[in-house]
């Protein structure tokens, strides 16, 4: 299956979690979709945008990467932008699994925080139109079930 891999990837620990998580899909027989290795000359919104647009729209799902005090900005993005993709055509993409690895979400799950405390809005569409996951092992058996 096409996955894009969306999450923060703007120090070096948050890219190597994903280069991690995609070489551990990519070895289950997944082609991943990672923004940061992708090549460009040009550094800009515009060129980003398109591109990365170009890789939702190439993708049969997406796997987020929620970690952190809040999900990240781009992922809450590409989140929207494939919730639309998969509402309008769901013969076409699978759906968006959200990860969600970090002990605070944990605890606020636990704790019964509706979502595990994810934004209502981001945690709305990914149930919507995929799943909640707590674990990486659950990436894997959510996809083998959509596959």
């Amino acid at each position: 299956m096409k996955l894009y891999i969306a999450g923060p990837l703007f120090t070096p620990g948050e890219r190597e979690y994903l280069d991690r998580l995609a070489e551990r899909l990519s070895a289950s027989g997944h082609e991943c979709f990672v923004p940061h290795q992708e090549q460009s000359e040009v550094l800009d919104a515009p060129t980003i945008f398109a591109l990365d647009s170009a890789g939702l729209h190439d993708a049969e799902a997406v796997v987020a990467w929620l970690d952190g005090p809040m999900v990240d900005d781009g992922t809450a993005c590409e989140i929207g932008i494939f919730t639309e993709l998969v509402r309008t055509s769901p013969d076409r993409y699978r759906g968006i699994i959200g990860l969600a690895t970090d002990w605070r979400t944990w605890r606020r799950r636990d704790r019964g925080m509706a979502d595990g405390g994810i934004n209502f809005f981001v945690g709305g569409a990914i149930l919507e139109y995929g799943r909640l996951v707590w674990s990486v092992e659950d990436v894997d058996k959510t996809l083998q079930e959509w596959s």
